[in-house]
């Protein structure tokens, strides 16, 4: 498994921008197809973005479709999620997520960081 670690998170205003991080372990990370999911308070955990090993493909969901983008750099062992025109609505932990192959389903990733927590005002 590869370990994971977010960062990035913080305060934003409501149309503002934030760039999240994650930084994977371990010299198999091109292996890996890569996830963003995020869970509200009292919600469940939702999918966010995925992209495939090598970046070419990449799933949105509908909500965040043309505000986020999710990217990759296989030689840093990193995944991103730039957030632009951040809403209220996208308040929420922030978990990074691996697996081995491009999906939208929480179970089809094995591989979880702790998360990052994105607030944002109005």
């Amino acid at each position: 498994q590869v370990q994971l670690v977010e960062s990035g998170g913080g305060l934003a205003q409501a149309g503002g921008s934030l760039r999240l991080s994650c930084a994977a372990s371990g010299r198999t990370f091109g292996l890996y197809a890569m996830g963003w999911f995020r869970q509200a308070p009292g919600k469940e955990r939702e999918f966010v973005a995925a992209i495939g090993r090598i970046g070419g493909n990449t799933y949105y969901s509908d909500s965040v479709k043309g505000r986020f983008t999710i990217s990759r750099d296989n030689a840093k062992n990193a995944v991103y999620l730039q957030m632009n025109s951040l809403k209220s609505e996208d308040t929420a932990v922030y978990y990074c997520a691996a697996g081995p192959r491009i999906a939208t389903g929480l179970g089809d990733f094995g591989s979880w960081g702790q998360g990052t927590q994105v607030t944002v005002s109005s």
